[in-house]
């Protein structure tokens, strides 16, 4: 193995003939990390966003780049160098950090490039090589005179993303392209014809129109109901918590918790730009059944229950629990605020009151010093008239939905961090009333909760 210092450069070849190569990369950070690689054309232009690989977009079209084992600041990259076109002379594979943090700040980092088991190459580096940029190119892997090369390059850049697409040319052509050519890499200039940026929210579109065009007309729709709330630049992750006790048996059977699923994850794209909600679930027992995300959506709700089968009796609290946990760290007793920089909006579907009502209500009461909100939904019939809540009218809360409606006026919390209403039918209302109905309280709690220190 060689270890590399930044700004050497070697031929492959020097060190094996085969073409088939895996790139491992590393950065540790408290921070979220995202690696990409870049397959630019002999300007070190990105003119095919098709070759710009990453969370978003595991693979190039002929899967001659592949992205694997992808978590925050790592993943590995398999290319066949023999598989890539001509069109594509640079791999430049880079990190950029999200959030406050600085490139300074992450603790070390490291590319390999490997065959097999075996590493050939290791390429490392710390904070200390960096300030404040926000994003570095780690590697290039380029064809000089059909010679593939490696380049530790080091290199950082203060403007992230935008910065790197800014020096990788991300603007379009001056001659109109032919019919049937890959679409170049855009952003829109603003009146000022400031440079060209194209953020992650815009590629998760573009991949949506391609693969997913029924979620992208609900995102679209939920963009509406953000910016009538003034939400539209709002980053926030959403978890969506669901009943799986054996009356929610009809909901499921029917399709109807699918659909619901699809439209939140459709708000989910709205709200962050990974393309993803975080899902639990809850009966007797509660469980973290991972993420459901546009690329996994299709079919995702009769996989979780064929993982997870409803079962009897119905705890909130023990759902709660994992939930704070997993953002938190910690699901227990808190009388202190606690802030990071983005919120949870949590989207806890139920039929029926809990088994552990004094369990629960302490979770909502200490969760209140944290920067999560409830937003509870409940399913089923009322024998009583109409409740106006949020501009729409719903059922009105029959005796098992009572303790939803006490913990929505829950007195002594730090913040009011809760929101409840009932519907009889998940879809009984259109994609639109169901977003604005979402937002409801949701706006006045980023406020407040900013205005305590929650959000940073």
């Amino acid at each position: 193995m060689k270890t590399l210092i930044r700004g050497e450069k070697v031929n492959v070849s020097d060190f094996t003939s085969a073409t088939q190569l895996e790139i491992e990369v590393n950065v540790s950070s408290s921070f979220e990390i995202d690696i990409t690689c870049f397959g630019l054309d002999q300007k070190k232009q990105l003119t095919d966003d098709r070759y710009m690989i990453f969370y978003n977009q595991l693979n190039s079209p002929s899967n001659e780049i592949q992205l694997r084992n992808l978590g925050n600041g790592s993943g590995n990259f398999f290319i066949d160098l023999a598989k890539i076109p001509n069109s594509i002379q640079y791999l430049v594979f880079t990190a950029t950090i999200d959030g406050n943090g600085t490139m300074g700040m992450i603790q070390n980092g490291s590319l390999k490039l490997k065959t097999g088991t075996q590493t050939l190459l290791d390429y490392s580096f710390n904070g200390n090589d960096f300030k404040n940029e926000k994003a570095v190119i780690i590697t290039e892997v380029y064809n000089y005179k059909s010679l593939w090369k490696v380049s530790s390059v080091g290199s950082g850049f203060d403007g992230g993303l935008s910065a790197l697409l800014s020096s990788f040319g991300g603007t379009a052509s001056e001659e109109p392209a032919p019919a049937n050519t890959p679409t170049p890499v855009t952003a829109a200039a603003s009146e000022a014809q400031a440079a060209p940026v194209l953020d992650k929210k815009v590629l998760l579109e573009k991949k949506m129109e391609q693969t997913a065009p029924k979620l992208l007309d609900l995102s679209k729709k939920a963009k509406i109901s953000l910016e009538k709330a003034g939400l539209q630049n709002h980053t926030a992750k959403v978890a969506l918590c669901l009943d799986i006790s054996g009356s929610m048996s009809k909901m499921y059977r029917t399709g109807k918790i699918q659909e619901f699923v699809e439209r939140i994850l459709a708000l989910g794209t709205r709200f962050d730009d990974d393309g993803s909600i975080d899902v639990f679930l809850f009966g007797k027992n509660a469980y973290d059944a991972g993420e459901i995300t546009i690329d996994n959506f299709g079919g995702s709700v009769d996989r979780l229950i064929k993982q997870h089968p409803l079962e009897g009796n119905t705890y909130y609290g023990k759902a709660m629990k994992i939930i704070r946990k997993h953002y938190f760290g910690h699901g227990g007793k808190r009388d202190k605020p606690y802030s990071q920089q983005h919120p949870i909006y949590v989207m806890f579907v139920t039929d029926g009151a809990p088994f552990d009502k004094a369990d629960a209500t302490n979770h909502i009461q200490h969760s209140s010093y944290e920067p999560m909100f409830w937003q509870f939904m409940a399913i089923g019939k009322s024998n009583k008239g109409a409740k106006k809540k949020g501009g729409f009218f719903n059922s009105l809360i029959q005796s098992d939905f009572t303790f939803l409606e006490q913990l929505d006026n829950l007195s002594g919390r730090y913040l009011d961090n809760a929101n409840f209403f009932s519907v009889e039918d998940p879809l009984e209302l259109s994609d639109t009333e169901l977003y604005d109905l979402l937002m409801t309280e949701y706006p006045g709690w980023v406020k407040s909760a900013s205005q305590k220190g929650l959000i940073q």
